[in-house]
Parts: C-alpha cells; structure tokens; sequence
C-alpha cells in the first residue's frame, strides 16, 4: 500500500511538473497566467494521484502496460519542455535556445511541403502576422510534429518487434481498457478491431483537419491568438500529441483484438486436439 502511494505520488508529482513547466521557464510571464497553471497542474496533479492511488482504474487506459502512458508522458513532457525553451530564447537566449530553434525551424521547413500539416498550421495565421509569428509557428510546429513522429517509432518497435503487452505478462482487457465495456453486444474482437482502425484513421486526418477547421470557425468565433506564447505552446502540443495519442491506441486495440484471436485459435486448437499453426 506505501509503495502505490509513493508511485501514485510520484505520478501526480511529475504531471503537476509538465502544467507548471511553461511557467517556470519563461521569464516574461504574467502573474495572472503564472496562478492559472499553477491551479491547472494542481488539478491535474490531484486527477492522476487519484486515479493511480485507487485499486481499479476509471479513465485512464492501459495502466497495467508499459511503456504506453509513460511514452505519452514523455512526448507531452519533451513536446513542452522544447516550445518553452524555444520561447524563452526571445527573452534570454542561450546556445540551447538557439540550438533547438534551428532545429525545429529546419524540420518544420523540410516538413513544410503543400498540404502538409505544418504547412496548414502555418496558412492558419491571419493575413496581418508578422514574420515573427510566422517563423514561430512553423519551428514549434516542426519540433512538436518531430517528437510525435519519434514516439510513435518507438511505440511501433515496442508492438512489433517486442511484442508489447505480451511481454509484460497476462494481459487484463477490463482493467487497461477501462473506457471499453467487453460485455456491450456483439463480439468484443470486430469492436476492438473496428475502434483501432477508427482511432488510426483520426489520428491521421486531425493534423489536417484541426486547422481547417479553425480556419473555417475564425469568422464565427474569435480566431486563436498564437503570438502568446503559452497559446502558442498549448495549442501547438496539443495539436502535435492528440493525434499521436490517437494512433498509439488505435495501434494498442489492434494488438490487443490480435492476442484474443491468438488466444481463441490456440483454445479452439486444444479443444479438438489439433496443434495450432
């Protein structure tokens, strides 16, 4: 039971980290912004202490399978971490700024071909932004796209090469897809297949579609102000890491709809005393 809370702590501890880190970065920040990430990493903090302190889980997948949720903690972490330091070379620049926005300007630059995500980000822009704001967004855009690119490199070895989650043991359908009730009609291998393909699918098309239709609501609404640099470090990750997150889980319920078809095989296979293929 100590341990679980040390871990849960720990958990709660670290996210807590990644709200507060834009605050604790930048040196310009407001004092009013400063208070609201720090109330946002609280909540969050709590959020994850309570959900990893309890015996069962109620919202967040795959806990029993590592490395899932600690590669999406470390893109989010390495995502925000990175734009903040790029925004705090305006202020303070140091070799290390400076080395990170060469970097993410020179993928955003290789990645900004036409109809490219990067390429949407940037048309996004009102007309009248300066060349500032254009150079910007197109070097978040590229270090935040970069590292979402690289997680799910690192997600595919772990599935395809390793064989996650079987290598972590049994694997337990009910606990690390909370969200997923096994027991909701029809067969649980064409659902679990079926919402794979769909999260994939989403998580190929938003990159494209989240500035579309932005664009297409700037008339509506109040059009995003990326020239703040918390909006700009927000909305940039999210855009970069949902999608991925997206296809990490499209990739997991495939794998996971993979190992019971392995595992009916195998039953069926004993049952008439046949060895499996």
């Amino acid at each position: 039971m100590f341990g679980k809370f040390i871990s849960a702590l720990t958990r709660a501890l670290l996210v807590a980290l990644l709200f507060a880190l834009p605050a604790i970065l930048m040196p310009t920040i407001s004092a009013d912004a400063v208070h609201i990430m720090l109330l946002f990493a609280l909540f969050a903090g709590m959020l994850v202490f309570i959900e990893y302190v309890s015996t069962y889980p109620s919202i967040i997948e795959f806990r029993y399978a590592p490395p899932f949720n600690r590669l999406r903690f470390l893109a989010v972490f390495l995502t925000v971490f990175t734009l903040s330091v790029i925004a705090r070379g305006d202020a303070a620049p140091n070799a290390f700024t400076s080395f990170l926005h060469a970097l993410g300007y020179i993928v955003g630059d290789v990645i900004d071909f036409p109809y490219s995500p990067v390429r949407l980000m940037v048309i996004m822009l009102p007309n009248n932004a300066s060349a500032e704001l254009f150079s910007e967004v197109l070097t978040a855009s590229g270090m935040a796209y970069l590292i979402s690119l690289c997680t799910l490199a690192i997600f595919y070895f772990f599935v395809r090469i390793l064989g996650w989650p079987a290598r972590n043991g049994a694997f337990n359908v009910w606990v690390n897809l909370p969200l997923f009730d096994p027991t909701a009609g029809g067969d649980v291998l064409p659902r679990l297949q079926r919402d794979g393909r769909l999260n994939i699918a989403l998580g190929f098309l938003m990159p494209f579609l989240i500035p579309a239709v932005v664009q297409m609501m700037s008339d509506l609404i109040d059009p995003i102000h990326l020239d703040d640099p918390l909006t700009l470090i927000w909305t940039i990750t999210a855009w970069a890491f949902i999608p991925a997150s997206m296809i990490m889980r499209g990739m997991s319920m495939l794998r996971v709809a993979t190992m019971i078809n392995e595992n009916r095989r195998r039953a069926y296979a004993a049952a008439r005393g046949v060895q499996p293929a």
